[in-house]
């Protein structure tokens, strides 16, 4: 459980980093099809482990656009390849 929680402040940092923050709609519509689908995971340990994953990835969605500003204000870095979207 703490890994899929741990690995989705990586993988915020990392998808804002390369994609942006305007993502975070597809990734909150993958979220939630991951939690509907934990529910019909017969065995009780894949299904809490989905579940758990799932709102990993639903809570990683809301926060893409705080990543965002936290690089605007200098904390992480910005991709230099990137655009910048005005």
């Amino acid at each position: 459980m703490l890994f899929a929680i741990g690995f989705g402040f990586f993988w915020v940092i990392k998808l804002e980093y390369y994609l942006g923050a305007r993502v975070w709609p597809f990734v909150l519509t993958a979220g939630v099809i991951l939690a509907a689908a934990s529910l019909f995971v017969p065995s009780f340990w894949a299904s809490a482990l989905l579940g758990i994953f799932a709102g990993s990835v639903i809570w990683g969605s809301t926060e893409l656009p705080d990543q965002a500003r936290r690089v605007q204000q200098g904390l992480f870095p910005a991709n230099p390849r990137r655009r910048a979207r005005s």
